[in-house]
């Protein structure tokens, strides 16, 4: 067996909160840089993802700590789904994304991590970014500085906003 040694995961993976995460970057207003919100709006945000699939993996998430979007009002959904339509168009325009996984794990048998609050996660995806290190190596590479892709979030989001 072989060990990839992360140990910038050790905070992550060693501290189980009794909070939520989402509900956590929901409320602290003040550290929306430590935290890589992206956007703030009246119903929803955007957080960067701190373990991407891929560079510029990104969160959509309703304020509201919700399990299930049948719940959201269709305020909170319409407007979740305006931003997933915006964040495509800066994914491409801004990264040069090819194309986008858009998606919902709904539940923990669905595969959700944080069940307990929906939320879309975004992908941007380029030629030859699956490629042979995933499939045999079980190593996902991350070839770009993640706070240069959240400057370039930020600034793509205030204009939109």
């Amino acid at each position: 067996m072989q060990y990839l040694y992360a140990p910038w995961r050790e905070e992550y993976l060693g501290q189980k909160k009794d909070t939520c995460p989402f509900c956590d970057c929901a409320n602290r207003l003040k550290s929306d840089e430590e935290l890589k919100v992206i956007f703030r709006a009246k119903h929803c945000f955007g957080v960067m993802n701190h373990y991407p699939y891929t560079p510029g993996h990104f969160m959509v998430i309703p304020y509201i700590h919700e399990e299930n979007i049948e719940n959201l009002s269709h305020e909170t959904w319409q407007e979740m789904s305006d931003f997933v339509r915006k964040s495509v168009k800066i994914l491409k325009s801004e990264l040069g994304a090819r194309g986008v996984n858009i998606g919902m794990n709904l539940g923990k048998e669905a595969g959700a991590g944080i069940a307990p609050h929906c939320h879309y996660h975004l992908v941007p995806r380029w030629a030859g970014d699956t490629n042979f290190i995933t499939s045999i190596g079980q190593v996902r590479v991350c070839g770009n500085d993640i706070e240069k892709i959240y400057q370039k979030f930020l600034t793509a989001f205030a204009k939109l906003i």
